[in-house]
């Protein structure tokens, strides 16, 4: 069972990662980190089942920064939405003025 469960967390990272580098809209690529996140806590449950009870206590401090970081990116990604009107990171440079 911990095999299969640390297979599938590394399926789930994976497709996370290849989403953050290959994609274009920033909702696309902040779902892929959410998914990144939760198959880290996929891994810290299924190793807390062998070593203790730590990985559990771990996967809610991921949570409350996964929580936050889910309500500052959206609204990050509203303003620039309300200033740009679109999300598509191609065609934003708030650097350049």
């Amino acid at each position: 069972m911990l095999a299969e469960s640390l297979a599938l967390s590394g399926v789930l990272f994976t497709i996370g990662a290849i989403g953050v580098l290959t994609r274009r809209n920033a909702i696309v690529i902040f779902m892929c980190v959410e998914l990144m996140l939760n198959a880290v806590n996929l891994s810290f449950v299924a190793l807390s089942k062998v070593y203790g009870m730590e990985g559990q206590v771990f996967v809610v401090f991921v949570m409350t920064v996964a929580a936050a970081e889910a309500a500052v990116g959206l609204a990050i990604i509203i303003a620039i939405f309300r200033h740009r009107q679109t999300v598509n990171l191609e065609n934003i440079n708030l650097l350049k003025g």
